[in-house]
């Protein structure tokens, strides 16, 4: 595979849309560093993974060598972006941006390369410019095509407002790539119509038509709605390691390819060897934990992804014994052996026989590591080291 087909086909991973897909071949094949432009307004929105997928996106490009603008719209913030609206939506005071830009500047570091990341706030170029050139970009559109918004459309047919600097909007955040002379801009898939206006406003003023690539919003853990604090199907980027651990690998197999596409850094040719591994019979677990790992890193370093397992209690799952080992005796006088469900029932390690019986036949009990069945029998006087589905954990002495 060539290096633009191979720096294509990475690009290409997870995008919802390229366009144009074409022109984006021509850049790349001209060999030229490209500059890659996302804007950000600063809503401090509580940060997530969701949040995350155009960062890593953007890292990926930085890893392609390409230049990476990072644009905090400072100015447009005090706009407020009608993308998805019903309302209005109320403009942030300057305080408030600057609060909210700082959590950005913060956070994104975790993702880009601070060496390759050029930081830029639209305010630089908004504030010097004039209420003429402010007219003449309000010339390069027509109400006609700004009602052609879903989301003003709605809100026209339904007869609620829309606020003329709401049609300002999407102009001003197409000049930001005349202005940064972007070759690229990413977004999500609600910003199609804002990032289409960059490539208009880039002919008006004589420049390329930049590229256009749309991220899909992630899938929170449930697999079907996306990712959202309000719906507690989200995993924080300032959740402690344990916590995020233990909720990406639990999540459902199935979305757990997904979540390599959108969020992580490994190259196309090792996602692919890890599907290979679960297809010749790998534990998908495993793999979970892997981009649990990996993820973990990003936020909290490289030693908190390491040690994650033991601060969401799964050592027994790498061999280890956690430190807060409860200490089981159950008495079984007279008796040489016991049966293992007994043995789980008795020490509480499962509410009742049902449910001993149920783990045992779902293969998810261990006793000293390795998984046991229904007719497993421990010797009475020894100690075994019995673990009952992911958490529930003991030494248990059968006397």
């Amino acid at each position: 595979m060539s290096d633009v087909a191979s720096a294509l086909a990475l690009l290409k991973r997870g995008t919802q849309e390229i366009l144009l897909e074409e022109e984006l071949v021509k850049k790349l094949e001209s060999g030229r560093k490209l500059r890659i432009k996302a804007g950000f307004d600063p809503t401090a929105p509580d940060l997530h993974l969701g949040h995350s997928v155009l960062l890593t996106k953007m890292r990926q490009f930085q890893d392609l060598g390409h230049e990476v603008v990072f644009l905090i719209g400072d100015f447009t913030g005090r706009i407020g972006d009608p993308s998805g609206k019903n309302v209005t939506r109320k403009p942030l005071t300057e305080e408030e941006v600057k609060a909210n830009a700082q959590t950005y500047k913060e956070q994104v570091f975790k993702i880009l390369d601070p060496e390759k990341t050029e930081v830029r706030f639209n305010s630089e170029w908004f504030t010097a410019m004039s209420a003429a050139d402010m007219i003449e970009l309000a010339g390069q559109s027509t109400v006609a095509r700004m009602l052609e918004r879903d989301d003003f459309e709605k809100r026209y047919k339904n007869g609620q407002s829309i606020s003329i600097h709401e049609f300002l909007y999407p102009l001003v955040q197409g000049y930001d790539s005349v202005a940064l002379k972007a070759d690229i801009e990413l977004g999500g898939t609600d910003q199609k119509f804002n990032l289409l206006m960059g490539r208009e406003i880039q002919k008006h003023f004589d420049m390329q038509p930049q590229v256009v690539i749309t991220m899909p919003l992630l899938e929170g853990l449930d697999g079907v709605q996306k990712m959202s604090k309000s719906l507690g199907n989200y995993v924080g980027v300032d959740e402690t390691p344990g916590s995020m651990f233990n909720k990406l690998v639990s999540m459902p197999d199935s979305l757990m390819w997904r979540y390599f596409e959108l969020l992580s850094l490994k190259p196309n040719e090792e996602i692919e060897a890890l599907k290979r591994d679960v297809e010749a019979g790998a534990n998908p677990r495993d793999i979970k934990m892997e981009l649990a790992r990996e993820l973990i890193g990003r936020y909290h370093g490289d030693e908190a992804a390491a040690n994650a397992h033991r601060s969401a209690g799964n050592q027994l799952a790498d061999g280890e014994l956690p430190e807060d080992l409860p200490e089981i005796e159950v008495d079984f006088e007279g008796s040489a052996q016991a049966p293992i469900a007994t043995v789980l029932n008795r020490s509480g390690l499962t509410k009742n026989s049902a449910q001993a019986k149920d783990m045992l036949g779902n293969g998810r009990v261990k006793v000293d590591g390795e998984a046991v069945e229904r007719d497993h029998m421990l010797d009475t006087g020894k100690s075994y080291v019995i673990q009952a589905g992911k958490k529930r954990y003991a030494r248990v002495t059968l006397k």
